[in-house]
């Protein structure tokens, strides 16, 4: 039956030319544009939402996030190798388990990668706004989303288009000058672990669990405990994803694609914790819950006007990074889904430069949108329901791949497979019901409306050969 017809491995490189992508990419590429999207928002900004969340604990959600996304890396790591092309978790479920399936996880990847890009969008705003209202006396009403009480948030449409206009010139180009940003974005941390470190006081970390482990419902209706922040800032560890999209654009991908997935996923946990362990011991956790931009906001209580200057600063420099790296993977998931005629197969037309323009476009539109009208919190909930889908789909397939082909070359195995699989999985499952009830209803809606769209569309004209 079409919905359960699987595509052939060697037809996922088996595209027309002016299909296809030009590998121009090797590992440092994929490194900084892996840390370049995992080291963003997540910390420059959710570290705030989740500490009102889960408290100092904030610290251990970060640990519980990260082993999972850790996990599901090394999964991806050895699916990317099997199957270098473009799709991530979409392709890899086209190949492994059938067309329904994969059409469930490319219509999550869309939500993800539309939703990260917005919420990045929308935290780099939150740095920049003080910033353009301090040097032009630019009114808030408009670096706002209307449910905070402004019109538009211009700022984060605006760094929308400049980020699709610098990607539509050259992949190569675009993860050159990403490399170049991330190591602002670094170096802006460390100033930080180095100003707030002398400032560090145990008694901010007592009690350590105010709000409990499991996700618990307090006096207010709000969601709060460990998991319950686990669940928010898993956004701040994903990203590794957006590299395994880049894998029909990668020189040499049996070699550079593990390199760039565990490489960047392991240097960006050992960031995350010395920046979250030094954030909630400098300052009570209240002080700074909920703020869109806390790092600064930390430095600024801790009387050091100039670092929170320059860490704002260079927030507004390099979270593009996160917005580049997100917007990429976004359209080459697109693209493929388009150029398996899922989704209509004009938009899978490169240009002589061998970007895809049309979708790049038509994605910069999407997201703009939901950047300019919708807040934080919300978009960054909903995008973690389709992240935990995808990296269930990659976690599976690994674990089938394991049993379907044993023998089949691969040039990276997942250490202990069965468990970090089973870990994945497990822990993605919780996640996701540790998400808001409301995130689950939404993700559940968008996921009709998709198998409803393939049902009428997509199953009719999709034509896994390419």
């Amino acid at each position: 039956m079409s919905w359960n017809r699987r595509k052939a491995i060697d037809s996922v490189a088996d595209v027309a030319e002016h299909h296809k992508l030009t590998p121009t990419l090797g590992w440092p590429h994929l490194v900084a544009l892996g840390v370049g999207a995992i080291v963003g928002t997540g910390i420059l900004t959710l570290i705030g939402v989740g500490a009102d969340k889960a408290g100092p604990a904030v610290i251990l959600s970060f640990a519980i996030a990260g082993l999972i996304c850790a996990c599901a890396a090394l999964c991806y790591a050895e699916m990317a190798v099997m199957i270098p092309a473009s799709g991530s978790a979409y392709t890899y479920s086209y190949v492994v388990i059938g067309e329904l399936f994969a059409w469930v996880i490319g219509w999550s990847l869309i939500l993800e990668y539309s939703l990260v890009v917005s919420a990045v969008a929308v935290g780099w705003s939150g740095y920049a706004a003080p910033l353009l209202g301090a040097m032009f006396g630019a009114s808030m009403d408009w670096m706002q989303a209307p449910e905070l009480g402004g019109i538009a948030n211009l700022p984060a449409i605006a760094i929308i288009i400049v980020v699709a206009g610098l990607l539509l010139v050259g992949t190569r180009e675009s993860a050159t000058l990403n490399a170049l940003l991330v190591i602002v974005k670094i170096v802006a941390l460390l100033v930080f672990v180095a100003v707030a470190l002398p400032a560090f006081d145990s008694q901010n970390l007592s009690p350590f669990m105010p709000f409990g482990f499991g996700k618990a419902i307090d006096a207010g209706g709000a969601e709060r405990g460990v998991m319950a922040a686990a669940a928010i800032i898993f956004f701040a560890f994903y990203g590794f994803d957006a590299i395994a999209t880049a894998a029909e654009e990668t020189r040499n991908p049996g070699r550079n694609l593990p390199l760039g997935i565990v490489g960047s996923m392991i240097a960006c946990i050992l960031i995350y914790m010395v920046v979250a362990a030094v954030a909630v011991g400098a300052l009570p956790f209240s002080s700074f819950a909920n703020s869109p931009e806390p790092l600064a906001l930390i430095l600024r209580e801790l009387q050091k006007p100039w670092a929170a200057t320059y860490l704002a600063g260079s927030a507004v420099v390099a979270l593009p990074t996160v917005i580049l790296a997100f917007l990429y993977g976004q359209s080459r998931i697109f693209f493929v889904m388009a150029r398996d005629r899922l989704l209509p197969q004009g938009l899978a037309k490169v240009s002589s430069r061998g970007t895809p323009v049309r979708i790049t476009l038509f994605t910069a539109t999407i997201v703009g949108l939901i950047a300019g009208f919708f807040p934080l919190a919300e978009i960054a909930a909903l995008a973690n329901a389709g992240t935990l889908a995808a990296f269930v789909a990659v976690a599976v397939c690994m674990l089938i791949m394991r049993r379907r082909a044993p023998d089949m070359p691969r040039l990276f195995r997942t250490p202990a497979a069965p468990l970090v699989g089973g870990v994945a999985i497990i822990g993605c499952l919780y996640l996701f019901f540790s998400l808001p009830s409301s995130t689950q209803l939404y993700f559940l809606l968008w996921n009709l409306i998709g198998i409803l769209i393939y049902l009428l569309f997509g199953r009719r004209r999709a034509n896994p050969a390419g």
